[in-house]
């Protein structure tokens, strides 16, 4: 049996249609995101570099050693079910309460958390002591949908570092 001329050629006018369309990438499924957003509690301590700092531009006067109460807004999105995640996090507070002064403090970070709960993450820093980088570094305990994470930051700027440990809770939320 003879196959057509015009059916091999309609054939091969097809295939070489198509071949861009196969040489296209695999498409990855969208990332899975998840909402851990929840508050946040603890106490900052604060070289005298910036004690000296929030007296004489802000006028405000505390102690080395500040509460801090606040909310972190927090995306993880899944990668793969064995790898760590990508997170990024907003972290507002407000530290000095105990000291009857609001001093107010924006984060935004950018990090990893691995399978186990290990988690670092760096970004800008602002407060009215100054603009900095914020290095940060903890671990999230899970209990079913209840997640805790314990985290240390550490922000070194001109006038002074800043050293914060934070905890709160969120619960898992898609």
């Amino acid at each position: 049996m003879k196959i057509p001329r015009q059916l091999i050629g309609a054939a091969l006018l097809i295939l070489g249609l198509s071949t861009p369309a196969l040489c296209q990438p695999i498409v990855p499924p969208p990332a899975d995101v998840v909402s851990l957003s929840g508050p946040r509690v603890g106490f900052t301590v604060l070289s005298q570099g910036t004690v000296d700092t929030l007296k004489k531009d802000d006028l405000i006067t505390v102690a080395p050693l500040i509460s801090q109460f606040g909310w972190q807004f927090e995306k993880q999105f899944y990668s793969t079910q064995t790898g760590p995640t990508a997170v990024t996090e907003c972290v507002l507070l407000l530290g000095g309460l105990d000291q009857g002064v609001a001093i107010p403090s924006l984060s935004w970070l950018v990090g990893v958390r691995t399978k186990e709960g290990a988690e670092f993450g760096v970004g800008p820093n602002i407060t009215p002591a100054g603009v900095a980088l914020a290095i940060a570094a903890g671990v999230t305990f899970r209990a079913g949908t209840l997640n805790v994470p314990v985290n240390i930051a550490v922000v070194p700027s001109k006038s002074g570092t800043r050293v914060s440990v934070l905890s709160g809770f969120s619960l898992r939320r898609r």
